[in-house]
């Protein structure tokens, strides 16, 4: 299937947006706070005005802390008691997810991030926390992972004050954010700490030495192969300070030698993205590793565009297919 036509006007109005190349932090943070906001404005259903946020700062230790931004939907009303059940809103669900963005910029205030975060609570019933970790290269690995599993384990021992159930967790995160969803996955699973039930990898970026880019896709979309592995192993660099690193479990969870033992994951995938082949080794992985991984394709997709629900029919359904696997923690 071609690029969906969506995705296509969104990369043009991409490269228009953001101009000539920025070679600093602030700068490529800027331009990419830019490109957000006119794609946000231009592809995203606006999000719903009842959720409400509250900042939560989390101590880290060998780290600095950590801002988690809670998304609390409008509680239900409780119908009449001799007509049905209740469920008590302690009962929810919660998503502790981790934005994309090369773990380089992005952040909780990025519009994209802000709108699905504040859509997916409403529409799924749930306590999404938003994980504000800090950039490389600033902050280099494994920072953001510390902060991530602190982050976790916060959210599970604070389960009753936020609203939600313990035993009703899940992990989730796009790009290098399912990246470091993963990662906290799999060290939480070694700590033996929260009972995840769930991991909800969106376009994962999970092979930092680049060993499984998809690079047909690549000379599809023109980009050389040979620029865009040049293109991940900066970004390997800025996250990791030593690209040797990107073989460890922690850095490339692709590459963990056990993923037995994990949470189900439900990754999701585009059939225009780079980082296609991560996601399908990722599943038979898991699933050869005896966890039940299920991969969603969505044809006609980019790295980017299944957030573009104002627009896009497909990403419309990958968006429903993300609420019902959320709704499923407090069904």
């Amino acid at each position: 299937m071609p690029i969906d036509p969506v995705a296509k006007e969104a990369r043009r109005i991409a490269r228009r947006v953001a101009g000539r190349p920025e070679r600093t932090p602030a700068g490529w943070r800027e331009q990419a706070a830019r490109v957000n906001q006119a794609l946000a404005a231009r592809f995203m259903a606006p999000a719903p005005e009842e959720v409400t946020t509250r900042d939560v700062r989390v101590p880290v230790e060998g780290a600095p802390p950590v801002r988690v931004r809670l998304y609390i939907p409008p509680t239900p009303a409780t119908p009449h008691p001799q007509t049905m059940p209740t469920t008590p809103h302690t009962r929810r669900g919660a998503l502790l997810t981790f934005f994309g963005g090369a773990f380089r910029q992005g952040g909780l205030d990025f519009p994209t991030v802000d709108i699905a975060n504040r859509s997916r609570a409403h529409a799924a019933g749930i306590v999404v926390a938003a994980v504000d970790y800090a950039l490389a290269p600033e902050h280099a690995y494994p920072v953001a992972l510390r902060q991530g599993l602190a982050a976790l384990e916060w959210l599970w021992r604070s389960a009753s004050s936020v609203g939600i159930a313990p035993e009703r967790l899940a992990i989730g995160g796009a790009s290098s954010g399912a990246n470091l969803a993963a990662a906290v996955a799999l060290a939480n699973r070694d700590s033996a700490r929260a009972p995840l039930r769930l991991q909800l990898l969106e376009v994962p970026a999970l092979d930092l030495t680049g060993g499984h880019l998809d690079r047909a896709i690549a000379w599809r979309m023109g980009a050389p192969p040979f620029l865009v592995a040049r293109g991940l192993r900066q970004i390997a660099r800025d996250y990791l300070g030593d690209p040797a690193l990107a073989r460890e479990p922690l850095a490339s969870p692709l590459l963990a030698p056990d993923l037995a033992g994990l949470p189900p994951a439900r990754i999701f995938a585009a059939q225009y993205d780079l980082l296609r082949g991560d996601a399908k080794a990722y599943a038979a992985r898991l699933a050869a590793a005896g966890v039940d991984a299920q991969l969603k394709r969505f044809a006609g997709q980019t790295h980017e565009s299944g957030a573009f629900t104002k627009a896009s029919p497909t990403a419309q359904r990958w968006e429903a297919g993300v609420v019902a696997e959320l709704r499923a923690l407090t069904a």
